[in-house]
Formats: C-alpha cells, structure tokens, sequence
C-alpha cells in the first residue's frame, strides 16, 4: 500500500483536489497498487476518496487583514497535520495552491522527512503577482516536481530552476461532464427565451461582505433597464447561504439561490457577474460572456498599493491564459455597480462585442491543454513515488 498525502484549502482546491484524486484512483488500479490517501480539503475531495484530517475548503482569504480571522485555525490545523505525519509517514506530499500554509507544510517536510517526495500540483501565482523572489525560491526548495497549469508559470520556474511538467489546466477534464445550455435550463426549470443572469460573488466569506453589495445593487439597476431579466446566484457553500440571504434582502432583487453545481447555472445563463477567479475559466468553456470584478478591504487595498508597490498585468485567469484582456476586470475604486451595469449592458445588448469575447474565449482554450489533464498528472505522480521506491530500494 502506497499512502500519498494531498494538502489544499478553499473551495477551488477541493474541487482540484477531488479530480485529482479521481485520476490517482484510475492509475492505482491500472498498476495494482493499493493507494491510500490523506488529505486536507473538503467534501468533493472527500467524496473523492479521501480520508479528510481536517475541512479546509472554508478556510482561505485574500489579502492582508482578511487573513487575520483564519491564523489561529490554520495553526491548530497545521500542528495536527504534523503529528499525524510524524506518525504516519506518507510515501510522497502533493500541495495544491494554499499559499501560506502549504509553504509552512513544505518546509516542514523538508526538514523532517527530506525523502519523501513533494510535488506543487498548481503553484501559487507568483508568477503573475510576485512581490519579491522570497516565495520563488521557497516553492523551488520544498518541491521535487512542480506540475503547471498555465504554459506562463512552466515557463517561470522552468526558468529559475524548477523541475516543471506543465500538465493543463484540470477544468478542461472538469467540464467534460458539464450540460450544454438547453439540458441546463431544463434542469433549472428555465424557459428557452428567458434572459438569465448568472452571479457569482463568492467562494471565501469576505466576498459576501466586499464583492456581493456591489453585485446586488448593479443587479437593481440592470433590472430597472430590463425588467424581465432573472438573476440567478449558485453557492459555493450552503453555509453561506445565510449571510448571502442578509445581504442581498435589502436590495429586493428577485435572485434564485440554489445549490445546483456552478457549471449548471453558468451553462444556462446569458451573462455572468462574477468575484475574480477559477469560475472565469468554467465560464469561458462553457461560452458565456462575463464581467469579472474583485475587491478587498480598503486598508488592504491601500498598503498593496502604496507599502507593497503591488501591481497585476490582470487578475481573471482568462485574461491571464493569453496576457490579453479578453474579459473585462473592475478592481477596487473602479469595481462600482455604475461601471459594472455597463459592461453588462453592453454585453447584453451589442452583438458585436459579445461575439468578439466568444472568439477570444476560442483562443484561449488552445492554451489550455487537451482533456486528459488530471490522468497525466497523476502519471507525473506516481512515476515519481516510482523513482522514489527504487531509491530507497
């Protein structure tokens, strides 16, 4: 029996997670190698196959003080991962994103257990935001093989030194499974001709408090302009839905929050409003044209700005695949329901641009890999639990 231990947080890393664990399955029984597998994550990676030592997919933030809430259950969570491990040494660690506290994990495990191999599966994007080469080199330390996701970031630590596999980006596999828009709409119960609006405020708590009043009152002034249109907002996590609940109640909008998977909404919708990240790649493969905004807390925002000197080519990972901004990016100062009304409106409205977002979104894809992403990740992975047995060996 093989034991592999997977560490990630937040919701996009369960969902990676989870298809990943998928693809180690099939290979485990491709070889007749009995695999166990350990983790922190959440439900889908559970689900998955997983034995979760602790739920991680609530746990993440963006910035400095939105971290804050989360450093005493991170630390408890990390103190627990370590004794388990010092009980039950793993045959080889893959880290999934999880920023900070995969690097505090790898540095750990360096120290500790310096044969077990690490794989990076999806680095933290210090190749589009990096403040300093500090991280670089630290991912480059703790990891044996790092498995990109964007040609871009094979490149950047293919360059400073890494062992890099770029692999493809998982939601092509992901999407596979997802409906096309008439199977969609039937499943929701939506007309043919309704006009649907997609929004996707959140994934981490502070973007119900930061991102959803300003996607809720575009909502109220888009519906003032087209009162037919429907919104429709899919959770994340139903222990959200609560705190949505409160906050969208003031605006008297008509929004249908359900659980159905994102991918279902999306796929049904005519436009997307969506909190920056991994749901702008599900939206471009599914071919819906979207306006992405994102923001933090002022004082964050304000000491990355102005302390940090931080600066991003783009935010979306759609803009990000081609370095072109294919989709339109609200930031901040400039994220306010005004503007957003607009890009959605215009998106709407004027055939040709939404007609050009489709042909943008063709492009990219190209850059994305062929289907088959997680299955040669997890080749990557075992071959190198492979070379690691015969080392010891």
């Amino acid at each position: 029996m093989k034991r592999i231990f997977i560490s990630t947080g937040e919701v996009s890393g369960d969902l990676q997670g989870a298809l990943l664990i998928e693809a180690l399955k099939r290979r485990s029984d491709e070889l007749g190698i009995t695999l166990e597998i350990v983790a922190l994550g959440g439900p889908r990676m559970a689900a998955a196959g997983a034995l979760l030592l602790s739920d991680t997919s609530s746990i993440g933030s963006i910035g400095l003080l939105e971290s804050v809430p989360y450093i005493r259950s991170t630390l408890k969570i990390q103190r627990q991962v370590r004794q388990y491990l010092r009980q039950h040494s793993p045959d080889l660690v893959v880290m999934i994103d999880y920023g900070s506290p995969n690097l505090a994990l790898g540095g750990f495990l360096r120290s500790h257990f310096p044969r077990v191999p690490t794989v990076y599966y999806i680095a933290p994007q210090e190749w589009v935001w990096s403040l300093s080469s500090r991280n670089t080199r630290e991912i480059l330390r703790i990891s044996d093989r790092l498995l990109a996701i964007f040609p871009a970031e094979a490149t950047y630590y293919q360059e400073r030194g890494g062992n890099v596999t770029w692999v493809g980006h998982p939601l092509v596999d992901h999407m596979q499974q997802a409906p096309v828009r008439d199977q969609a709409r039937q499943r929701l119960g939506i007309a043919p001709k309704q006009q649907v609006i997609a929004l996707v405020p959140a994934s981490r708590h502070q973007e119900i408090q930061y991102i959803l009043p300003v996607i809720c009152e575009a909502a109220r002034q888009i519906q003032a302009q087209l009162p037919d249109v429907k919104f429709w907002l899919p959770l994340s996590l139903d222990t959200y839905r609560s705190a949505i609940e409160q906050t969208i109640r003031p605006y008297h909008l008509d929004i249908n929050l359900v659980t159905d998977p994102s991918q279902t909404v999306i796929a049904a919708a005519d436009l997307v409003i969506a909190k920056s990240g991994t749901v702008n790649l599900e939206t471009a493969l599914l071919n819906v044209p979207q306006v992405v905004l994102y923001r933090l807390n002022p004082i964050t925002a304000w000491i990355a700005e102005h302390l940090l000197q931080f600066s991003a080519p783009f935010i979306s990972p759609v803009n990000l695949v081609m370095m072109e901004p294919i989709v339109p990016e609200l930031l901040q100062r400039h994220a306010t329901p005004e503007r957003i009304t607009q890009e959605a409106l215009d998106l709407l409205l004027n055939c040709i641009r939404r007609d050009q977002m489709l042909r943008d979104y063709e492009r990219m894809r190209t850059k994305l890999g062929e289907v088959g992403v997680c299955d040669r990740a997890a080749k990557e992975i075992f071959q190198l639990l492979d070379r690691s047995v015969q080392t010891t060996a």
